[in-house]
């Protein structure tokens, strides 16, 4: 097995640490899980355990950002998102801090907890608050780049992390260009038939469905959204405009996330194209194991391709 995405994250993070003094970590008590325990055991006098109180978490984190740190807030993605909303909106992005906001178990991946541990809403919450950008890495490669990002912004930034072991891009597609705006949508293969926005762990399944479906005769181009805000319109429509057919595929629900972000540019863009949507359907989900979890509601890389097939 590979190293988790967490552990990539957690270990980064403390090096980070060692390069720059204005870094500061907050934890909601769940440094073990978040793994911001690597920052918390190098530099314990630059972390902050707030307790199971995500809304002081937001609101400390911004009083530290005043003072020209840079904080980096972790918890899980769901408490992030409901719990400190309102701090989020009216004391980060209002006051337009720069406060990184690390939501760990995104999506499914605190499989066995339930509904309530599972984040299936958190990227829709998050885009809709001013400000406030939204970022989504698929591996290791792009969470770091992703970080670094979040780091210089003069702005705030949420950042979604899954716990689980996640596929390495750069063995099969490359690595991303140093250059590269983690911004950019980075095209993982070319296609001709339907386009595959991806983003986050569904990025791996799309490469997976992509080759299903050339065995098909389909040929699908692969793209990899690291940013669901801002969204690159730009490059999503130039392929859409070739392909006519539009596949998103994400760990959330249907309802506010990559599937919508990008249905509202296109339609804006007024590009004739249909569209299918992979991910949670409106409803509650359950506890289990992962895999099973993500083939239950939908989201594989057969789902994909059976999508894809649909429209092509």
């Amino acid at each position: 097995m590979g190293e988790t995405m967490r552990d990539s994250y957690g270990k980064y993070l403390a090096q980070l640490g060692a390069v720059r003094n204005d870094i500061v970590v907050l934890d909601a008590d769940v440094s073990s899980s978040t793994k911001s325990i690597y920052f918390a055991k190098a530099f314990p006098d630059r972390f902050f355990n707030v307790g199971v109180a995500e809304a002081n978490l937001a609101d400390i984190a911004g009083g530290l950002a005043t003072a020209g740190l840079r904080p980096v807030v972790n918890a899980f993605a769901i408490f992030l998102a409901l719990k400190s909303t309102d701090q989020i909106r009216n004391v980060l992005a209002y006051n337009e801090l720069p406060v990184v906001l690390v939501g760990a178990y995104g999506g499914l991946s605190d499989s066995f907890d339930g509904a309530s541990h599972q984040s299936l809403a958190d990227i829709a919450i998050m885009r809709a608050i001013p400000g406030l950008e939204v970022l989504v890495p698929a591996d290791a490669d792009e969470m770091k780049r992703a970080l670094d990002y979040a780091l210089d912004r003069n702005g705030p930034t949420y950042l979604r992390l899954t716990r689980n072991e996640a596929p390495n891009l750069s063995e099969k597609f490359g690595e991303r260009s140093a250059g590269l705006d983690i911004r950019k949508i980075r095209v993982l293969r070319q296609g001709s038939d339907v386009t595959i926005a991806a983003t986050g762990m569904c990025v791996a399944m799309a490469g997976r469905a992509a080759e299903s479906l050339a065995s098909q005769g389909i040929s699908a181009e692969v793209l990899d959204v690291t940013s669901i805000k801002p969204l690159d319109i730009d490059s999503l429509a130039i392929s859409v405009a070739k392909t006519g057919h539009l596949v998103t595929a994400e760990e959330h629900s249907v309802i506010g996330g990559l599937g919508s972000a990008c249905a509202e540019a296109l339609a804006e863009r007024g590009l004739p194209f249909s569209m299918r949507r992979v991910g949670v359907a409106d409803c509650f989900t359950e506890s289990g194991p992962y895999d099973r979890l993500l083939a239950k509601y939908g989201i594989s890389a057969e789902a994909i391709a059976r999508q894809a097939a649909s429209l092509a």
